[in-house]
């Protein structure tokens, strides 16, 4: 910077959201209860997945995936969001900070990719239903599950990479409340074109490319629901993929909205209110939708609990 003397950043500080105390008191309790919420709900569907053998089905094994997913993504980001609204100060060292970025944007690059594999299942069970077992059995769905998760630990990397090489030297001030990328670059002192050029291509390429695998294997399905003869047989289909098209809808919109977009055109306010909605609002909202919408889910749920009672009902009865 023209050789300019500069003080190397060793942490950042989390802004996160300003306000009264009372204020982020509030916020602070809604936070925490709609996070615990998000945890209890996924880990009830992985359990339940993992323990009802009539759930063992391509669809419902994407679905434990996305749960399990939902944990971790909403873990990455939540507790320093907390710990924002409890305390004046709370930092994070470069590299962790860092790594928060990594994980964070692994996590949405295997939600992107997750959610194009189930949009295929689907389009795979109703359009070819003959052909399903053979198109979608449960070694193509393993290998699905486990190529999103290693596609979208990938698909980081070389914006991450350059990440690292990047100066940091002040202000130390983060206007979010975890490690986002148009906040990392604003605090940098070197040269942020190619790592935001890097970083715009390869959230584009995955995002561009899962929604249109998506949105592709819903025009088809929405074809053939039209040619069904039966309204009833109309209705049957279009409801066993009615709670994936809206958790679709939902985080795509979301994420589109922030990351599609030229980095100029970024503003803090606005990206920390839409951040919200997709790192808490979001991993609550898709377990309940699909156990609201998702017949097999509730009858399998009901199942896990009537097990548990009357494992509960026994033991008292031994005591």
């Amino acid at each position: 910077m023209g050789g300019t003397n500069h003080t190397a950043v060793t942490e950042f500080i989390f802004l996160g959201f300003p306000g009264t105390p009372s204020l982020q008191h509030m916020l602070f309790m809604m936070f925490l209860t709609v996070y615990l919420l998000s945890l209890v709900a996924n880990t009830l569907i992985i359990v339940i997945v993992l323990m009802d053998p009539t759930l063992q089905t391509p669809m419902y094994i994407f679905l434990g995936n996305l749960s399990f997913l939902e944990i971790w993504y909403t873990t990455t980001t939540v507790p320093k969001l907390l710990a924002t609204l409890l305390s004046k100060a709370v930092t994070i060292s470069v590299a962790s900070c860092i790594t928060q970025y990594y994980f964070f944007f692994s996590m949405g690059a295997t939600e992107c990719i997750l959610l194009a594999m189930m949009a295929y299942d689907r389009y795979v069970a109703i359009c070819n239903p003959l052909r399903y077992s053979l198109l979608m059995s449960l070694q193509i769905c393993l290998r699905c599950s486990a190529g999103s998760w290693i596609g979208g630990f990938i698909a980081p990397l070389p914006p991450t990479i350059l990440i690292t090489h990047l100066s940091f030297c002040g202000p130390q001030k983060i206007n979010h409340f975890f490690c986002d990328s148009d906040p990392i670059f604003k605090l940098s002192c070197s040269d942020t074109f190619l790592v935001e050029a890097v970083g715009y291509t390869c959230t584009s390429v995955v995002i561009f490319n899962s929604f249109l695998l998506t949105m592709s294997s819903y025009s088809n399905i929405v074809v053939t629901i039209i040619r069904l003869s039966s309204r009833e047989a109309r209705k049957k289909t279009f409801s066993t993929c009615a709670s994936h098209l809206t958790v679709v809808t939902i985080y795509y919109g979301t994420i589109i909205f922030t990351y599609v977009r030229p980095p100029s055109k970024y503003n803090f306010t606005i990206g920390k209110m839409v951040s919200v909605f997709y790192c808490v609002i979001t991993p609550l909202v898709n377990p309940l939708i699909y156990t609201l919408r998702n017949k097999d889910v509730k009858n399998a749920f009901r199942k896990f609990l009537q097990q548990k009672r009357f494992l509960l009902f026994r033991n008292r009865q031994e005591f």
